[in-house]
């Protein structure tokens, strides 16, 4: 039976389906470098980065698979080099991750989190709480990947004008534009869901942010490294961008100044966690096991 090593927390239902594929060890940080060196399957999330160091000895150890879309926190290269298998799981969580995009736009928009600190502290801020419509506004959506794609058709369906940038035109019916300063230019809303490669500098730093229409709302479900921080919190607070929802952060768990802005959504990183989704990522984990 195959040895599979869970590193990271998965939901009991998402592991139920993945013991169909064989003997499930569900591990801790401190048990990890022991249990990896039986180990045949290693499934891991964004928690864990699977290192030189820890697949080093680790010569049972035939497929890696990361519970997600990224592959950031796996090293290709040293599993390639062992002939370790890599895979992920990039179909599962798409809608669960747009539908949080969308969730942030509305957020943002009707200053949802703001109000809701409001009310809980006994104030009832309702002069302060006047928001904006997103119907008729544009969304600029960086990255037309599989999440880019299912933002723009929900996004679209509720008013929204979808123009979008990214490695290469896409056939479809939204405005395509290849430089990123002329989207932001024409953007009222921008939800980033592009991928991050390691030393790469930010996306979005203080030049991007300057060229943004003044008051447009930032979305980032994608990578913390694909914005810079400390120029994202001086434009909301100078009123540049009147807001942004961030679901992601260079380093995580997040602590920093973003935490005490009013006009700022912040979620822990749970763009995939739904039960839906953790249930889909678990299928893909199986058809990869049952494929090897």
């Amino acid at each position: 039976m195959v040895k599979i090593l869970i590193a990271d927390k998965m939901g009991d239902g998402a592991i139920s389906k993945i013991r169909q594929a064989g003997e499930v060890i569900i591990s801790t940080p401190a048990t990890l470098d022991s249990e990896i060196l039986q180990a045949e399957v290693l499934v891991v999330r964004s928690a864990t980065k699977v290192t030189k160091e820890l697949i080093r000895n680790a010569n049972s150890l035939k497929l890696v698979i990361r519970a997600g879309v990224g592959l950031d926190n796996v090293d290709s290269n040293a599993c390639k080099e062992k002939g370790i298998i890599v895979k992920n799981t990039p179909g599962a969580s798409t809608n669960a991750v747009a539908e949080l995009a969308i969730a942030m736009i509305l957020g943002i928009s009707r200053k949802v989190g703001f109000l809701h600190s409001k009310l809980t502290q006994g104030e009832w801020a309702k002069k302060e709480g006047a928001g904006s419509e997103i119907s008729g506004k544009t969304l600029a959506i960086i990255g037309m990947g599989r999440i880019g794609q299912s933002v723009a058709q929900k996004a679209s369906a509720l008013g929204m004008n979808i123009i979008y940038t990214d490695r290469e035109q896409k056939p479809l019916s939204y405005k395509f534009y290849p430089n990123l300063v002329d989207l932001l230019q024409n953007a009222d809303y921008i939800s980033i869901h592009a991928s991050a490669e390691k030393g790469a500098p930010a996306l979005l730093s203080k030049k991007e942010f300057d060229s943004c229409k003044k008051g447009a709302y930032i979305i980032n479900l994608a990578r913390g490294s694909l914005i810079e921080e400390s120029a994202l919190i001086d434009v909301l607070k100078s009123g540049q961008i009147s807001g942004a929802a961030l679901d992601v952060y260079p380093t995580e768990p997040y602590v920093g100044e973003l935490e005490i802005l009013e006009n700022v959504l912040l979620t822990p990183h749970v763009g995939a966690s739904t039960n839906e989704a953790q249930l889909k990522i678990a299928d893909e984990i199986v058809e990869h096991i049952k494929a090897i």
